[in-house]
This record gives C-alpha cells, structure tokens and sequence, in this order.
C-alpha cells in the first residue's frame, strides 16, 4: 500500500503562482512513476505532469512552461510548481503514483481556484 498527502494549493489571481507537494508512504519501492492530475468541473480528469523514478519528466501540451514537476527522493516527496496560472487552470488537483502499468493510488485532491 502506498499512502499519499498532498499540501498546497488555494485560491490565486491570474498570473500567479501556486506550489503542491506530495508525500508518499508506505511501499514507495513499488511506484514507478509520480504525477499529478487535475478535474475541472465537468470535465473528466487529466493527467497535468509526471516523472519517472528515474527523473523523466513529461507534461500535457498546455502546461508546457508553466508548470513544473519535481521530486525529491530523499523526502519521498513529488512537488508542482504551477506559474502563470489562468483560470482555466481552476480544478481539484490530485497527486497519483502509478505501481506497474495502473495509477493505482491517489492523493485527497486540492482544490486551485484561480480568478480573472
């Protein structure tokens, strides 16, 4: 079992920056990759970014230069650093761990509100 916390989040007026981090527990040893999802209201959920155990990043087309994911292994920890934010960017952010081939487990989800 893998147990994950996230931290951060809120509310931001367009053009700001927001910052998540993710803490996971449990049996790290068995994630794969880390990334973060978000659902805005009526959409169905999307993968935002994600890096590999090894460090490879990748990011949907739209938060390409806005957003970055890091982590930090000695703390067990993914982080989002979310800039320029718009308010379509306005959604509950979840971090997920994928273990194998599924995202098998997921954050409590944090709510981004981002004004105009």
């Amino acid at each position: 079992q893998v147990q994950l916390v996230e931290s951060g989040g809120g509310l931001v007026q367009a053009g700001g920056s927001l910052r998540f981090s993710c803490a996971a527990s449990g049996s790290i040893f068995s994630i794969t990759t880390m990334g973060w999802y978000r659902r805005a209201p009526g959409t169905q959920r999307e993968l935002v970014a994600a890096v590999t155990r090894g460090g490879v990043t990748s990011y949907a087309d739209p938060e390409k230069g806005r957003f970055t994911i890091s982590r930090d292994d000695a703390k067990n920890t993914v982080y989002l650093q979310m800039n320029s934010l718009q308010p379509e960017d306005t959604a509950v952010y979840y971090c997920a761990a994928r273990v194998s081939t599924s995202w098998g487990y997921w954050g409590q989800g944090t709510q981004v509100t981002v004004s105009s």
